[in-house]
């Protein structure tokens, strides 16, 4: 690619070779200039005097739009986007077809590669592949000379212009607005006392009010309805109220030390305690007494002030945040969060989801970049922040806002139509929730009820094993909020990557593999007792659909159902009401459960199968190894012919099948699974209005018999085939 000559004679070359490589009557290559414009310095198919002259704004048409988000696009019929500019210059009429990827070199954006034909031509996600390749070797070819260094933009290095940074997902979503920058942290500046009793004087007038503060906060509107939300602030008080901490900082006192300094000494001790704990769960327990800290030194200081004056568009960053201190800022200013620290299961990042705030976390040397009131983008869909963004970013962002509201709009709009297939089959629609306040959506999404209950967050969620009292209460409201929909209930699946502070667990070099879900209840049967206790009672005079998760074996599965049994007689025999009926499944993750299929179907009402393990186990391939997490499809043929089978099983026993993984919420993957045979499918609520309006496009007739010359198919992906089939036969995918 590289051959004799200037670094410019090189790059003519290559557009050459690549437009001939992908069949494609243009290829270009823009170069990001400072300032924010891309150069067009090399062309093969448009206008040759059109090189050094056409140049575009970042977020500018659509190859700033590329730059702007720094991801690839591809588009059949580019030039009826809403972002598409027309450049008479370079002679891009008779082109219809656009494919383009951003050019990056450690992270910083270099420019962008686009390849474009005269036909409506679908880009398949292999030639998109390829480009990201070519586009890697170029970036060291435009860092190598085409353009001097101080004229390069650099996204990390200069503060005048954009910034760019990613990070975690711990809430999705798009925001838009000003930077406020958290600091919460107040200097001791007072250590030793002069008068001690004056000091406890002090602290327990602070403390009073903290704990006056936190009521407040329990009692706002956020927190009326209830959910983990606020399990998630109630235990947070609790640990206000803990005697021990209380007593330790009453201890530092009376040796002398302010109450500010007393209270700055036990927490820098149990900082320095837990910092040396492992345990995930307990390290972000830790940020919730430094927010305590914090919050009890700012009152002994008089600076516990009422709500702060905040922009209307307030994006907030923090190193960390406790769940109070996201309460304190006004809901209705706040618009979302971003964290240097943090990981999904922190309390701050479950208020956040409750409120629905985008959120990202673990965004490094973010705050010694941030300044004040800057303009800020965070894109929680693909886990970037942009910092600093030109106005064609801001305006591409807001585009996008815009056809999110718009499309959201039309699917609140259809809600009420069935999801009927053209040719009159019926599929059912379910919600996968793990939060209370999933469930509110139940009615605004149109879903048919609740196809998976994560029992395990309120586990989760508090800082010791809930009682069956406690349980009873959170599945009660469950039934309650579902209002006579269905709801099927997974009993406790923690363990792997979902940790409790309870429970010690050793390390394991594989945990996805480990003691996890039914392997931890069946060894520890009382907390399955207690939970399966509480759900019986939760269930009084109604249906109740319990499932248990990670079976391996049918063995496993009769321990379960005897322990059930066991409960239901005892509830029985102490006279408490009964449910209605009781439905008892299983979920399908482990491969070998499905070779015991004709004994399986013999024992559960229904199966739901957990794609997210169940691909991963198929393939050996752990799905949170980013080198391995693209690397096979849920539409490869493998599990697709593992999927009919089970279908074709469970329809001759007339068992109820369903599918509850992040497949189902694909519209693609839910129109192969529906030609397959599925006719019940869960999902998070955003899913539902794009699955639906897919079904309702779809006739099912034609798509089962192309589905059936499918599988033996040697593709490693059926994806495009079934793209290509949708785009042929009028099928709405999105």
């Amino acid at each position: 690619m590289a051959g004799a000559g200037s670094a410019e004679e090189r790059l003519n070359r290559t557009v050459g070779l690549i437009a001939d490589g992908l069949k494609a009557d243009v290829c270009s290559c823009y170069v990001l200039r400072a300032g924010e414009v891309l150069e067009l310095f090399a062309t093969k198919g448009l206008l040759a005097s059109a090189v050094h002259a056409t140049r575009l704004r970042v977020g500018e048409g659509l190859v700033g739009l590329i730059a702007a988000q720094a991801k690839p696009l591809a588009f059949a019929d580019a030039q009826n986007h809403p972002a598409f500019v027309y450049r008479p210059e370079t002679g891009e009429d008779i082109y219809h077809s656009l494919m383009g990827v951003p050019i990056l070199r450690g992270g910083r954006m270099m420019g962008v590669l686009v390849v474009q034909n005269k036909t409506q031509r679908n880009y398949s996600e292999e030639e998109i592949e390829i480009l990201e390749t070519v586009a890697m070797v170029l970036a060291e070819l435009v860092a190598g000379g085409l353009v001097p260094r101080d004229e390069q933009l650099s996204y990390d290095g200069n503060a005048l212009l954009p910034l760019r940074f990613e990070g975690i997902r711990l809430n999705a979503g798009i925001a838009i607005g000003h930077a406020v920058v958290h600091r919460s942290h107040v200097s001791v500046q007072r250590l030793v006392a002069e008068d001690s009793e004056a000091e406890l004087a002090r602290f327990k007038e602070a403390l009073a009010g903290l704990h006056n503060q936190l009521d407040a906060l329990l009692n706002s509107a956020d927190m009326a309805q209830g959910g983990e939300h606020r399990d998630v602030l109630e235990t947070y008080r609790m640990f206000a109220q803990d005697a021990g901490w209380i007593g330790r900082i009453v201890e530092a006192i009376q040796g002398g030390l302010t109450a500010e300094a007393a209270v700055q000494k036990v927490h820098d001790d149990t900082r320095a305690r837990m910092s040396q704990v492992s345990d995930p769960y307990l390290r972000e327990r830790l940020l919730d007494f430094e927010d305590l800290a914090n919050r009890l030194i700012q009152h002994l200081a008089g600076k516990a002030s009422g709500p702060l004056d905040l922009p209307d568009d307030t994006i907030l960053f923090a190193r960390t945040l406790g769940p109070a201190e996201l309460l304190d800022y006004d809901r209705k200013k706040l618009k979302g969060l971003v964290l240097e620290e943090g990981s999904p299961t922190m309390h701050v990042a479950i208020i956040a989801r409750a409120l629905d705030i985008p959120v990202i976390g673990r965004v490094p040397e973010i705050l010694s970049r941030v300044e004040p009131m800057d303009p800020v983008v965070v894109d929680g869909d693909t886990n970037q922040v942009f910092l600093r963004p030109g106005e064609d970013i801001l305006s591409a962002f807001r585009a996008n806002l815009a056809l999110r509201v718009q499309r959201l709009a039309a699917y609140a709009a259809e809600r009420d139509l069935p999801a009927v297939t053209k040719d009159g089959e019926a599929v059912g629609l379910f919600v996968n929730a793990g939060l209370l306040a999933d469930l509110q959506y139940l009615e605004s999404s149109g879903a048919q009820g609740v196809g998976l209950y994560r029992t395990e967050i309120p586990f989760m969620a508090r800082p010791e094993l809930p009682d069956v009292e406690a349980q009873t209460q959170i599945y009660g409201k469950i039934f309650e909020l579902a209002a006579g929909r269905p709801v099927v209930f997974r009993t406790l699946d923690v363990g792997g990557d979902k940790v409790l502070p309870y429970w010690n667990g050793a390390s394991e070099e594989n945990p996805a593999m480990g003691w996890r879900s039914i392997r931890i209840t069946l060894d520890r049967p009382a907390v399955l007792r207690q939970q399966l206790r509480a759900l019986i009672r939760a269930a009084e005079g109604r249906e109740l659909s319990v499932m248990f998760p990670m079976v391996a074996e049918v063995f496993e599965l009769d321990k379960a159902r005897e322990i059930l049994g066991m409960e239901i007689a005892r509830e029985a025999s102490l006279g408490h009401p009964k449910p209605k009926r009781v439905r008892v499944g299983t979920m399908l993750e482990v491969p070998a459960l499905a070779f015991q299929i004709e004994a399986l179907l013999k024992r559960v009402d229904f199966i739901s199968v957990g794609s997210n393990d169940l691909v991963q186990f198929l393939f050996a391939s752990d799905r949170g190894n980013p080198r391995l997490s693209d690397r096979y499809d849920t539409l490869a043929p493998a599990v697709l012919t593992f999927l009919k089978r089970l279908v074709d099983a469970c329809k001759d026993r007339n068992v109820s099948l369903s599918l509850c993984g992040e497949m189902g919420g694909q519209p693609v993957d839910a129109m192969a699974l529906i030609g397959i045979g599925f006719r019940n499918l869960s999902m998070h609520v955003p899913s539902i209005g794009p699955v639906r309006r897919m079904i309702r496009s779809l006739e099912l007739g034609p798509l089962e018999a192309f589905m059936s010359g499918l599988l033996d198919r040697p593709d490693r992906s059926l994806r495009l085939r079934l793209k290509a089939y949708a785009r042929d036969h009028g099928v709405d995918i999105g």
